[in-house]
């Protein structure tokens, strides 16, 4: 096998493989026996007719044809290996010269991977900051378990502050109804700010049945952006006010919320899980800054565009995941953004050119450590997996997929490469 190679732009290659005679004969061998299971050849059983007699009765080209793909899959893995390439995606293949008792010549047009030039990874430093909690976001934490246990009674007093309020709501601009601005019985939370900045304010003193007219004006960053920046009329009617009673925090609150004896110990309890909640989000900004600084101070070859694209389409799966998780149909998402998924693209391809380059150095430290998961590593996660969704089969299913055991192969390579650049041992 003689192979001849050309670059390219945009970092592809264009490979030239030529097969004597001789070495494409068992690949005509081989379709003849695989045509000649689909076509019936008097006095010969299926997949048994030699090469000429199925020549001869299914025609020859078709049989070049056949083996010219069975040759291609054959020879381009060995042709990429022979010339130390390292690809990524399927090869543009095109056959240049396929013909009874000639050479087969056919060309192959592959991506590369990108070179990458590490930088001194292992004195890059980023800075871990101490994690502490304040005794307010233990309070915080405590006032929401109350508000959740809390209990709801209805009263015929005006709004407070706390107070649950179901309402009738319109909204207009320029005195014109604003498309789906018309909700029945909404449940507001007075003081919650979960609505537009005012809007909870004005409800405030607000009796049953009682109707209020007034303006806002939406914040300028607001996602709809139509109204961003713009005065909107609201017309809103309470139907109901509801008091929410709330539990005594005491030490029987503590035995309602779980196994916990005293107050105090469910307040440790609260406290160590948000301390854990603030490592995880340190040690999660601690990695993205080290791939940061090594990005920074390493080279990498052109980017190839469908390495960016693959990346764009899944941010673009995990920002429509994300968006229906909440709710929301994400066509109406990007109505109400005014952008299609284009001008997404558009806007993300940066932070997606950042993330192969990320890829790109994980792979890289990885080869040059020699850092290595074996099966037993995966089959344990594996495992863990499948205890937490046991009741979930369709999770089951795609916990035991070849595609799965490859993604926490590369987790659990990426959580070494992160141990190993804290100066610890990798495996």
């Amino acid at each position: 096998m003689n192979v001849t190679s050309e670059q390219l732009p945009k970092n592809q290659i264009k490979l030239t493989i030529e097969l004597t005679t001789d070495e494409l004969k068992p690949h005509l061998t081989a379709a003849a026996e695989k045509i000649s299971k689909t076509v019936k050849i008097a006095g010969f059983r299926e997949g048994k007719a030699p090469l000429d007699v199925v020549m001869r009765n299914a025609g020859e080209m078709r049989v070049y044809q056949e083996a010219a793909e069975l040759a291609v899959k054959a020879t381009f893995p060995k042709a990429v290996t022979q010339e130390k390439l390292t690809t990524i995606g399927s090869p543009e293949v095109s056959v240049e010269k396929i013909a009874p008792n000639n050479t087969f010549v056919y060309t192959a047009t592959v991506t590369l991977l990108p070179s990458t030039n590490l930088c001194d990874y292992k004195a890059v430093k980023v800075e871990k900051k101490a994690v502490a909690v304040e005794q307010k976001e233990i309070d915080d934490a405590l006032a929401n378990l109350q508000k959740m246990l809390g209990k709801e009674k209805r009263v015929m007093r005006p709004a407070q502050k706390g107070d649950k309020v179901e309402a009738d709501i319109q909204t207009f601009r320029d005195k014109i109804p604003v498309d789906g601005g018309e909700s029945k019985s909404q449940p507001i939370q007075l003081g919650e700010g979960s609505f537009v900045p005012g809007f909870e304010e004005r409800i405030i003193g607000m009796k049953e049945g009682e109707t209020r007219e007034f303006t806002l004006t939406f914040p300028k960053e607001y996602h709809q952006k139509d109204m961003a920046g713009k005065p909107v009329e609201f017309k809103v009617k309470v139907n109901s006010v509801f008091e929410i009673e709330k539990p005594e925090l005491n030490d029987k609150f503590a035995k309602t919320i779980g196994k916990f004896e005293k107050l105090d110990d469910l307040k440790k309890q609260i406290e160590e899980n948000i301390k854990r909640e603030k490592r995880d989000k340190e040690h999660q900004r601690w990695e993205l800054s080290m791939i940061d600084e090594i990005i920074a101070k390493s080279t990498f070859g052109e980017l190839p565009q469908m390495m960016i694209d693959a990346e764009l389409d899944k941010m673009m799966h995990e920002l429509e995941h994300n968006v229906t998780e909440q709710g929301m149909k994400f066509d109406d998402y990007l109505t109400s953004i005014k952008k299609s998924t284009d001008d997404l693209k558009k806007e993300f391809e940066p932070r997606a050119e950042k993330r192969v380059k990320a890829a790109l150095i994980m792979r890289k430290i990885v080869k040059e450590e020699k850092i290595t998961v074996d099966d037993k590593e995966i089959d344990s996660e594996v495992n863990i997996g499948k205890e937490r969704y046991k009741e979930d089969k369709d999770v089951l299913k795609k916990i035991d997929s070849d595609e799965y055991r490859d993604y926490l192969r590369t987790v659990l390579s990426g959580k070494k490469v992160f141990k190993l650049l804290a100066g610890k041992d990798a495996n």
